[in-house]
């Protein structure tokens, strides 16, 4: 019997040790995952920012065009 109880706690031991340290890996990758999800724009974020730049890109080529033609 004491055997056999040795036997179990060199197996169950290890085993539970491994389980915490993945467990404790799982749990910190998905913190990782939520703060990088977080940080991603939406893409009517991205469309008005597009919007925003071609505007100010417009704005530049015509001041560019009327230095040129003078």
């Amino acid at each position: 019997m004491m055997f056999w109880n040795l036997v179990l706690t060199l197996v169950i031991a290890p085993a539970m040790w491994a389980f915490r340290q993945m467990y404790a890996e799982v749990k910190r990758l998905q913190i990782l995952l939520n703060k990088t999800r977080e940080d991603y724009a939406t893409r009517i974020e991205l469309r008005d920012d597009m919007t925003r730049m071609m505007e100010a890109m417009h704005r530049i080529e015509d001041k560019i065009d009327r230095l040129m033609s003078k």
